[in-house]
């Protein structure tokens, strides 16, 4: 019985190891810059900025104001706001500014729907920007989208989205997850030579290529995550500009948090069980990219990996200390990795007590384990509007 019992805390420690090594390594490589793009002096591509708006009527608004200033030449862009379910009070006010406004109204709305039809109903572009309606972006953000663009090679970017709030303990944890993210899903990766994640808005891409894939695409929840997916399954290479701001609104309290991650994690199962069936194709292939997306839908989410790890770590402390050193290596290990990705800016006197809601937050995303079924077959909307 005891060698049986030691042979699953071996097998549970190389689990728990594979997770924290794959943080840390990404979390090492994130500390280095980011590949410049060279100012070049060309035409200016024609670009769509295309905003889903399901019940955004608090913050539509100021997203189409801050796409509406920006530097970049007024004839070479097009801001198309797809308002679904918003108010006709709204609808009315945006009519009146120099946008584009699809009015769509689907039984089951989703955002993929929302693309795609207003897709069909735009001319040509050269880029593909996709916002959601909570964000908004700086004067020179399409300045720096176009730049990148006429690299030959780069036909998708996944823009630097960072917080627009922390008005709260929560939406300043999940400022910190965000740019966690963005350290190691994405300027780690590429500084890896591999893609950087997509995020879900923010991101940019060839116009043709995206209306294509678009067609393809049937997600109710995690589009991003089919998106990617699908993407990456064609070999097509995820670029990321770390200088190019998007402001996104963080959750501000628990109920949002739950739902938001509730919906999170049952895609990140649902396109597990979708795409892994494609992996012995990949590995043939030597599709890095696509085997290490897969990976990282396999992999524990970060919050539970931290609170159990902890867990394991002081129930092995009172059960046998040799035995407890190399897991309390790994929660060392786990919490380096993590502070190593956090950017200065976000370290301050706030974040301590912010701190306090982890453990509430960890016990909703582990019971959030229990009901996940169900959860990628609706759609599941997060309220904006930031409570000052």
């Amino acid at each position: 019985m005891m060698l049986i019992l030691s042979v699953l805390e071996i097998i549970l420690f190389i689990l728990f190891a594979i997770n924290v090594l794959y943080l840390l390594f990404f979390s090492v490589l994130s500390c280095k810059s980011v590949k410049s793009y060279k100012s070049l002096s060309v035409q200016p591509k024609k670009i769509a900025i295309l905003i889903p708006a399901y019940k955004e009527d608090g913050v539509i608004m100021e997203c189409v104001e801050s796409c509406l200033n920006q530097e970049y030449p007024k004839d070479k862009y097009d801001i198309v706001v797809i308002s679904d379910r918003m108010t006709d009070e709204t609808n009315r006010l945006l009519s009146t500014l120099p946008i584009r406004l699809i009015e769509v109204f689907f039984k089951n709305s989703t955002k993929s729907k929302a693309l795609n039809y207003a897709m069909g109903q735009l001319g040509e572009y050269d880029i593909a920007l996709v916002l959601d309606a909570d964000n908004t972006i700086a004067p020179d953000f399409l300045t720096k989208i176009d730049l990148v663009f006429h690299t030959p090679s780069v036909e998708i970017v996944q823009a630097h989205r960072m917080a627009k709030n922390t008005n709260t303990h929560m939406a300043l944890l999940d400022a910190v997850s965000e740019e966690i993210n963005n350290s190691i899903f994405r300027k780690g990766h590429v500084n890896a030579g591999l893609s950087a994640a997509l995020i879900g808005s923010g991101m940019a891409f060839k116009y043709p290529l995206f209306k294509q894939v678009m067609l393809t695409i049937d997600a109710v929840g995690g589009f991003d995550r089919a998106l990617e997916l699908t993407l990456l399954y064609e070999k097509k290479k995820v670029d990321y500009l770390p200088d190019a701001d998007v402001l996104d609104e963080k959750v501000q309290y628990r109920e949002a948090f739950s739902n938001q991650r509730r919906r999170w994690m049952s895609a990140q199962v649902h396109y597990l069980n979708r795409f892994l069936t494609h992996l012995p194709a990949a590995l043939k292939d030597k599709n890095w990219d696509f085997c290490d997306k897969l990976f990282q839908q396999v992999s524990i989410p970060r919050l539970i990996l931290v609170g159990l790890l902890l867990i394991l770590a002081i129930s092995f402390s009172f059960v046998n200390w040799s035995i407890a050193v190399k897991w309390w290596i790994l929660v060392v290990l786990l919490i380096f990795s993590l502070l190593l990705a956090i950017p200065r800016s976000l370290y301050k006197w706030d974040l301590l007590f912010a701190l306090w809601e982890l453990p509430y937050s960890f016990c909703l995303m582990f019971l959030n384990l229990f009901r996940l079924k169900g959860a990628n077959k609706k759609f599941i909307h997060t309220s904006h509007g930031v409570k000052k």
